[in-house]
């Protein structure tokens, strides 16, 4: 038969490979001989590094953390999801927290120094970071602003009412938090201003997914607590960047900081943005998206990154906001999702929440005044978020089941709260212990989620609102 070789053949084929290995090792073997006796000067001082041995083991503990944290974040998400009713986001949080000395360091100390040896977090750290910032870019490029037509100074009021509201009620929360859980190298300000700005983050993709999971995110409901969320993301985000410029900044050089937050910004709406609009029209003429143009994009994205970081206001606030800018329709954005998204969600993102998890250490949470306090921070949370969307949706004509529905919607904090909150952690804002009040604060306001509003509206108060869609032509049109 075609293409089959005879008995013979396969035999003469089995001695020559045979014979070329014999062939080899003999040769080298004989070069081995003749290299022996040779010479080399000696290495210059300091020169080598700590050795390839060093180097293979950290890698290798790396490679190996990766693929649990990967796993167990699949494996408790689809629990979170099938069981719980809960996005699979918040079972990825607990996962990594499992992971972390709150759990796995407290069962098996031995298991967790081989799975997540503390050696391996300055490297697990720089991973999640690039995921963040990836993420962020991700963020900003789901970010539509469609959302904002239509009721616009509706949207912005109840916004705004859900920042202000938790954000003064923090920032009064510090007055007694300050003295037991802070530093005196940390003025109030900055640390009241952080701790206003962490209660009144709201996590727009969280939220996003509780919604499409319902598939009511164009219902009249819906859309309004996805344009409030988005509004209240850029508001927050900016407020973060000033405490972050502050916070990084001496006194002399918080003005600096600012003045150059101010030039940066001017030049990626100034230039950039229209360059950015112009790079992707010219995809549109394109049959397939290639290489090059996503080259672009991610120079360009690192290099915004680059510049909000060398500011010192951390390299996210550059990746989102290229992300904003760029068109969120067309083949340029849908090629970035197509080949972006998949690997920042499975694989980044739960090393960030690995990453978290080794620095939340629930014992630090240990007598009960600490746990009162704990409670204080999400009883003052909720309050302020609930409150003031309530409030500010009341006044601007939704009844009451829906205004209580939208806001335990705006309540939701998840991701985005603990990417805040890292960054807190990272700039000495805040102490450990806080870190991880928060860090419960923000589990707990996400969880709680779903349930609530299974109580309080179920599918039917979604489904009996008007929907409202976007027809071809940019009208809103309802029915």
């Amino acid at each position: 038969m075609t293409g089959q070789t005879s008995p013979p053949d396969r035999l003469r084929t089995y001695v020559i490979y045979a014979a070329m290995l014999a062939a080899g090792v003999g040769v080298y073997f004989l070069v081995r001989s003749l290299g022996e006796g040779l010479e080399a000067p000696a290495p210059p001082a300091g020169a080598r590094g700590p050795g390839p041995v060093a180097h293979s083991n950290v890698f290798a503990q790396l490679l190996l953390a990766l693929a649990v944290i990967t796993l167990l974040a699949r494996f408790v998400g689809g629990v979170f999801r099938r069981y719980l009713h809960q996005p699979p986001v918040i079972g990825e949080i607990v996962a990594g927290l499992m992971l972390g000395p709150s759990l796995l360091g407290a069962i098996s100390p031995a298991a967790y120094e081989i799975v997540m040896p503390l050696s391996m977090a300055p490297h697990l750290g720089v991973v999640s970071k690039i995921g963040v910032v990836l993420f962020m870019f991700l963020v900003g490029l789901e970010l539509d602003t469609k959302l904002l037509r239509g009721n616009t100074h509706t949207t912005i009021a109840i916004s705004h009412a859900s920042i202000v509201a938790p954000f003064l009620l923090g920032a009064l929360l510090a007055l007694g938090l300050y003295p037991l859980y802070s530093t005196s190298d940390v003025s109030f300000t900055v640390f009241s201003l952080f701790l206003g700005v962490s209660l009144s983050v709201t996590a727009f993709p969280v939220l996003a997914r509780i919604l499409h999971d319902r598939r009511v995110q164009h219902t009249r409901l819906g859309a309004t607590a996805l344009a409030c969320a988005a509004v209240d993301d850029v508001t927050a985000w900016t407020l973060l960047a000033l405490v972050a410029g502050i916070a990084t900044a001496q006194v002399t050089g918080a003005a600096w900081t600012l003045a150059w937050v101010a030039v940066y910004v001017a030049v990626m709406f100034v230039v950039v943005k229209p360059l950015i609009a112009r790079f992707a029209a010219a995809q549109e003429q394109k049959s397939a998206l290639s290489h090059t143009p996503l080259a672009i994009v991610f120079v360009a994205l690192l290099l915004s990154a680059f510049a909000t970081e060398a500011i010192g206001i951390h390299a996210l606030f550059g990746a989102f906001l290229l992300g904003a800018m760029l068109p969120h329709e067309g083949k340029l954005a849908e090629g970035i999702r197509a080949r972006l998204e998949d690997v920042v969600i499975v694989l980044f993102l739960p090393s960030f929440f690995a990453f978290t998890g080794m620095r939340t250490q629930i014992g630090l949470v240990n007598t009960a005044q600490d746990w009162l306090v704990c409670g204080l921070i999400l009883l003052v949370a909720t309050l302020g978020k609930f409150g003031g969307t309530f409030l500010a949706a009341r006044l601007t004509g939704l009844n009451a089941r829906r205004s209580a529905a939208l806001g335990i919607l705006m309540n939701t904090r998840g991701l985005m709260e603990l990417i805040v909150l890292n960054l807190g952690l990272d700039l000495g804002v805040i102490s450990p212990t806080i870190f991880t009040m928060l860090v419960l604060m923000a589990l707990i306001t996400t969880f709680m989620t779903t349930p609530i509003l299974d109580l309080l509206l179920a599918r039917r108060g979604f489904a009996d609102a008007p929907v409202v869609d976007v027809a071809p032509d940019g009208q809103r049109r309802t029915g």
